[in-house]
């Protein structure tokens, strides 16, 4: 333990990180010492969700804070190597959801599904704990060891247990109101900011106990996390009210080839986050497979409904390019700040709880902007904010490279490392839950559930195109360098400005499409 009086910025944060997860947990425990079923105006079942949902988001974040920097530092894998492994991976965590959710829906219930998803999560999480061998410089040596077989397996685990659990938890926040019941959108804004809250907190800690004591400390504390969230939603089950309970009497033996099938699907994505080439592939067949059937229905429908299909694929089609770059924070960012970023001592993966922290302060903001606009009728369309969205997400990059040039061979100023962070972050906000509530609101009810699934199978796709851009910023060599990751920064900001650009030139005729006018009142499928 440091003596206080030597303490840097870095430890002055992951205390006071400390103690708000401390207030937390002493206002979950509050919560669930009351015996009334609502807590300020809500079914005690939400804050349940809501402590559940945080310690998920605090073990996955704060695993992702560190996860390019234990691939390079530790397994010593090259910089454009662990980018790819990086980007394969999160994007296997956003296609697994396609699975749970189905078998959730049909069979399984929201409820078990979770839990399934829990248990799998906290060993994937505690697996990756499992170091191997020290004291290796060799690369090929190291990547040698048979213990990185566990850790392939614990990436294996976190993506499937993220299926069985990341859209269905979502799900009961939904079940626990009506349909016509006012408080849904205040429920899902709490239930958000629990999200981002784990998000903030679990990279801090996460990330400080890694770098600074252990990378088994960090992934330690990740598991420990998951685990307490587990215990939360099972311990809180009698709040939920009965929600979340399979469709349908479900047999012991069917039950348990379900979770069979959860583990034949752990076995086959241990395999495929070793093969990114492979993930590659699939991705294009798939995406072409679900395009084709997309446009067989839509030409199936009338006018109208057809064209909020043709409205919907251009949305999604933006999905990737959003999402290619905003999740370089993960990945080559995060290393670009961990050796070319005047950080001031404080640990490089505590700078990726800058865009949750923004999210909580900003996302209230962002809500009554679109309403007071909306009050107005100045509220831009959706494809507008998508536009909107890639101007700045762009323009982030496009900063961060003028700040970084300016000073020459110089560390970059840590200030630009916020403000690309805070303009990626309201570009989120201008796409990320615009984006959900168009899908709701423009599929028609047989395709509800496809429709969710297609935009989060978008979401992957971006994940990958963020390894593959971090991949190349390693070179030739494979090794990161100042200036060429600074010139692919440039690149494909301007490149984004300019689509951004045509995306809001057809902002007008894609809300022609939505025909929102003679949409019709109906009850909108959950979302995560």
């Amino acid at each position: 333990m440091k003596d206080i009086a030597s303490w840097n910025e870095g430890d002055w944060i992951g205390a006071i990180a400390a103690l708000a997860l401390f207030a937390f947990l002493v206002i979950g425990g509050l919560i669930a010492a009351r015996k009334s079923e609502e807590v300020v105006g809500h079914p005690r079942g939400l804050f349940v969700l809501f402590y559940a949902e945080m310690w998920e988001r605090f073990s996955y974040y704060g695993m992702r804070a560190l996860l390019v920097l234990y691939l390079t530092k530790f397994w010593l894998f090259q910089d454009g190597k662990a980018n790819l492994i990086y980007g394969a991976y999160t994007s296997l965590v956003y296609i697994t959801p396609v699975l749970g959710g189905a078998i959730a829906d049909r069979y399984l219930g929201q409820r078990k599904a979770v839990i399934y998803g829990g248990i799998l999560l906290a060993f994937g999480h505690l697996f990756m704990a499992v170091e191997g061998m020290h004291g290796v410089t060799d690369p090929a040596i190291k990547q040698a060891d048979p213990a990185i077989n566990v850790f392939w397996l614990a990436l294996a685990l976190i993506c499937v247990g993220s299926g069985f659990l990341k859209a269905n938890i979502s799900v009961i926040v939904g079940q626990l109101y009506r349909m016509t019941d006012t408080r849904r959108d205040a429920a899902y804004t709490i239930f958000y900011m629990g999200v981002n809250v784990g998000a903030a907190m679990g990279t801090i800690l996460v990330g400080y106990l890694g770098e600074t004591i252990g990378w088994a400390w960090g992934f330690g504390l990740a598991g420990i996390g998951m685990v307490m969230g587990l215990v939360i939603f099972m311990i809180g089950k009698p709040a939920l009210n009965g929600q979340g309970e399979p469709p349908a009497p479900l047999a012991k033996r069917t039950e348990w080839t379900l979770y069979g099938t959860g583990i034949a699907a752990v076995a086959v994505i241990w395999a495929l986050v070793q093969y990114q080439d492979v993930i590659q592939s699939l991705l294009i067949v798939s995406g072409l497979a679900m395009l084709g059937y997309t446009l067989y229905e839509a030409f199936k429908l009338p006018k109208e409904p057809r064209e909020r299909i043709f409205a919907i694929l251009f949305l999604v089609a933006l999905n990737p390019i959003f999402w290619g770059l905003f999740e370089q924070a993960g990945g080559s960012l995060s290393l670009y700040t961990d050796r070319f970023v005047d950080r001031a001592g404080v640990p490089t993966s505590l700078f990726q709880s800058i865009n949750p922290i923004y999210i909580v302060l900003l996302g209230p903001v962002f809500a009554g902007l679109w309403t007071w606009l909306g009050h107005k009728g100045l509220e831009p369309s959706a494809p507008a904010k998508f536009g909107l969205a890639l101007v700045q997400v762009g323009l982030s990059f496009l900063v961060f490279v003028w700040g970084a040039q300016s000073v020459g061979p110089a560390l970059t100023p840590v200030i630009f490392v916020f403000l690309i962070y805070l303009l990626q972050t309201t570009g989120e906000l201008c796409l990320s839950p615009v984006g959900l509530s168009a899908m709701t609101r423009l599929a028609p009810v047989h395709l509800g559930s496809f429709i969710m699934g297609a935009w989060f199978y978008m979401t992957a796709v971006g994940n990958f195109v963020a390894g593959k851009i971090g991949e190349a910023t390693g070179g030739e060599g494979g090794e990161m360098s100042k200036e060429l990751t600074l010139a692919i920064y440039s690149k494909i900001g301007w490149i984004t400005i300019g689509v951004a650009l045509v995306v809001l030139v057809l902002a007008r005729i894609v809300r022609g499409w939505m025909h929102l006018d003679t949409l019709e009142d109906r009850s909108a499928p959950t979302v995560p």
